[in-house]
């Protein structure tokens, strides 16, 4: 592969980069002060054409690959808009996935026109509080009743459900069996909202991203149509599944941006601030630290687009996947650590943005699967070594 980007990726780059220099770190810190939602943001990238850019052109989307989506979400953590300007367009990005692979002609026609136009808002429901990282164990029932489904039960760690109008919802429609844990799971992709019958949500406060709100949701005899319903009953799990390497690739990127934005940023500031007369950057227990997480996260960005390469190829890419999104999110951990260290006492400070990007990055080392799960894979599916769980 060439890991240099074609002419068009590089102009989908420069073209988000222009799009976020409008919102930059003053914007994201009072909307993160304010635990307020970014409208202003997610407006003009919609506007921009960028809610469906991988979505087929032949639902109003500019039909590119995981490769692409992922230069979006980087530049857009970059900017300084961090976790919680990437949270407000992944599910654009990359949620729609399995409705576009495996929804009916009329289901997709239904909503991913919409999807694309940004003229709805899209949350993702499988998390559950007593399920965690074993979705096997998922609680949330669905009893079919004529053309329709009943759907009771909890999801956690649910983005944006104070704003979606459509939700990607996984819901068990028969009992776990030991001999299938993965199956007995439907997907649905529906109508939501906090006014809808059967819906109840609330925020959970959180350390970071208080810019894109997270909740918990409870459902009540929420009904969803039938023709709502992603491809056959009871296979939900295996479809989302097959797109969960494109969700470790994502957050890899994420990462990536992130820390790229804390060591450009504790880098300036470094050359700028002069300690026993001298810039502290020409210190080297300044210096190298900033160095070696920019050395890191160069490497990452490599795997990121040769993991997001694979994918877009239908080539196996677990291993790929699995391992950058591990060590992506540890270095950018480690580069956001380090620039608030650079900033000294200021670092502490909100107005110089570190300890935000340090507080976001925490998200990446913890979720979509922890770590301790990417290492499992990585000790499981590559090296041969016995499954502990």
């Amino acid at each position: 592969m060439d890991f240099e980007l074609t002419e068009e990726q590089r102009l989908i780059r420069s073209q988000i980069r222009d799009l976020c220099a409008d919102f930059g770190d003053e914007y994201w810190r009072e909307k993160d002060r304010n635990h307020e939602y970014p409208a202003e943001f997610f407006e003009a990238f919609a506007d921009g054409g960028w809610c469906g850019i991988s979505i087929p052109e032949e639902y109003g989307g500019q039909g590119y690959g995981v490769l692409e989506a992922a230069i979006v979400q980087q530049e857009i953590a970059r900017s300084g808009a961090g976790m919680a300007g990437t949270s407000l367009t992944a599910h654009h990005t990359f949620s729609t996935e399995p409705l576009v692979v495996y929804g009916s002609e009329k289901h997709k026609q239904e909503y991913l026109p919409r999807v694309a136009d940004g003229d709805v808002q899209v949350a993702t429901g499988v998390t559950e509080p007593n399920a965690g990282t074993d979705t096997s164990r998922i609680e949330t029932v669905a009893v079919r009743e004529g053309e329709e489904y009943v759907i009771d039960g909890e999801k956690i760690w649910t983005s944006k459900a104070q704003e979606a109008d459509v939700i990607m919802l996984l819901a068990r429609t028969a009992p776990r069996e030991e001999s299938d844990r993965l199956g007995g799971m439907t997907l649905f992709f529906t109508e939501f909202g906090t006014d809808l019958d059967g819906v109840e949500v609330a925020e959970i406060p959180k350390a970071g991203r208080a810019a894109s709100d997270s909740n918990e949701v409870w459902f009540d005899e929420f009904r969803v149509p039938v023709a709502d319903r992603v491809g056959e009953e009871g296979e939900g799990f295996t479809y989302l599944l097959e797109f969960a390497n494109a969700e470790r690739i994502n957050i890899a990127a994420n990462a990536v941006g992130v820390g790229q934005a804390a060591v450009e940023k504790a880098a300036d500031y470094a050359t700028e601030r002069v300690v026993f007369d001298q810039p502290i950057g020409s210190y080297q227990a300044v210096q190298h630290p900033l160095a070696d997480s920019w050395a890191k996260l160069q490497m990452d960005q490599l795997m990121v687009r040769k993991a997001a390469w694979l994918y877009d190829r239908e080539e196996p890419c677990g291993a790929e996947a699995n391992a950058v999104k591990l060590r992506a999110s540890e270095d950018s951990l480690e580069a956001c650590e380090r620039a608030v260290r650079a900033h000294g006492g200021m670092g502490y400070a909100k107005e110089y943005d570190v300890e935000r990007y340090w507080r976001e990055t925490m998200i990446n080392v913890i979720a979509p699967i922890s770590n301790e799960m990417a290492k499992n894979y990585v000790g499981n599916h590559v090296l041969g070594m016995p499954k502990s769980y």
